[in-house]
């Protein structure tokens, strides 16, 4: 696909999208969630079959929609992007979870260092905080030690997330994921998925972490997610 071939008003999404991905690539480094260059945010275009994600090894410093590109569910950057830079290294693995689960509109991933603490001794966070019962819906699970590259990580997402409540997956020996209805949900749900990280590491610190019961886990899920806020 070309973006020459889009009409006006989806050449339009796109610039929009672009600029949306680039100001949420900012509070990564802000909320302590990535080092350097490592991590990333992507989100579908509206009305298309293409999504927007950073280039690869882009510093935050001075990031901008130019350092975005576009790229269709395959993952494949496309044809006619002039920005002449490469995408992401975790761009196939964002295209499965695109391709695999319609109802994601955002995915990020971080290397935050408390959740990838969790990754890196093959453990599950458990649902330990009524704020990961809200967030999470149960405990933040751990999938498979996959390949970075292809689509091997997309297709861990995909399989642990299919059939669970949470939006974050630990990625063993590597890190976690997010997903969410856009980017900014995906954002959200890595800053909560780092603090609540944090929080169990230090509880385990002091003792046994004791697990909410499952049945009060759904009712509080089912509060925040249907009650809280506004609506």
């Amino acid at each position: 696909m070309k973006l020459a071939e889009l009409s006006q008003s989806q050449r339009a999404q796109v610039e929009r999208t672009k600029q949306v991905v680039a100001e949420l690539h900012a509070l990564l480094p802000a909320w302590e969630l990535v080092v350097w260059t490592a991590g990333n945010v992507s989100e579908r275009v509206p009305g298309t079959d293409l999504f927007v994600i950073k280039a690869s090894g882009v510093p935050y410093e001075g990031m901008e929609s130019a350092h975005m590109v576009v790229c269709d569910l395959q993952g494949q950057l496309l044809d006619d992007d002039a920005s002449g830079l490469a995408p992401s290294s975790d761009t196939a693995a964002h295209a499965y979870v695109y391709r695999h689960m319609p109802e994601v509109g955002g995915v990020v991933h971080t290397h935050s260092s408390y959740a990838t603490a969790w990754a890196a001794i093959g453990e599950p966070i458990p649902c330990c905080l009524t704020m990961m019962a809200d967030e999470f819906g149960g405990d933040i699970p751990l999938g498979p030690l996959a390949i970075i590259g292809d689509d091997s990580i997309g297709r861990g997402i995909v399989e642990t997330l299919r059939n669970c409540h949470s939006p974050a997956v630990l990625m063993a020996n590597h890190g976690p994921f997010t997903v969410g209805k856009d980017g900014r949900s995906a954002v959200k749900a890595a800053v909560m998925c780092e603090e609540v990280a944090r929080t169990a590491y230090l509880a385990r610190t002091l003792g046994e972490v004791k697990r909410i019961p499952d049945d009060m886990i759904k009712r509080l899920n089912d509060r925040y997610q249907n009650v809280y806020g506004q609506h």
